[in-house]
């Protein structure tokens, strides 16, 4: 069985770390062996989660279009940037609108039996580390297993080459392993 990752950041700014950290990220998950798909989350713009709105439109278009590319993918690499040390509200927001029930069908559905991986970039000393938390607690009450393994990356400024490579062997080594790991544990469980 082929693994099939969909690799995303839960960033829309076109010149943000956490975009760059994603393709880095999708380039180590197709060395590792996976199809991957590179997601941007600004072809799929969302008005802000609205109960009221879900009643009286349903779920948005782009929602569906969502949650279909994730039940099309066995596991998810998420390049999550840290806002006032949390998640931000773009990717809170995806994440909320993908797991709306739709015509019977749960919201779980297009998280169930998932494995993600998490990586974060900041210009800060943390890395995006405590955003990382939060968005762990998100997936797995949603049903994903999140792998142990993370990467926040530091001083993402400074980070990256020209090709988007990070500089760093020890980090590109890091992120590699995570990938690896990721596509394995997918392939091993069969999700």
């Amino acid at each position: 069985m082929s693994v099939k990752v969909l690799c995303f950041a839960g960033a829309n700014r076109a010149a943000s770390y956490n975009r760059r950290l994603a393709r880095a990220a999708h380039a180590a998950v197709v060395a590792a062996g996976a199809e991957a798909t590179l997601l941007d989350l600004r072809d799929y713009p969302l008005p802000l989660y609205d109960g009221d709105l879900e009643v009286a439109e349903g779920v948005p278009e782009n929602a569906l279009r969502l949650k279909t590319l994730f039940k099309a993918h066995q596991a998810l690499l998420i390049a999550a940037p840290e806002y006032n040390s949390s998640i931000t509200p773009l990717l809170k927001n995806t994440l909320d609108w993908i797991s709306r029930e739709h015509q019977g069908e749960s919201g779980r559905v297009p998280y169930a039996g998932k494995v993600a991986a998490l990586v974060a970039a900041s210009t800060g000393t943390l890395g995006g580390l405590r955003g990382l938390f939060h968005v762990r607690q998100i997936l797995t009450t949603l049903g994903v297993l999140v792998l142990p393994e993370q990467m926040p990356l530091s001083k993402a400024h400074e980070a990256f080459d020209a090709d988007g490579r990070l500089q760093d062997a020890r980090q590109q080594s890091t992120l590699e392993n995570i990938a690896q790991k990721l596509v394995g544990v997918t392939a091993r469980l069969g999700a």
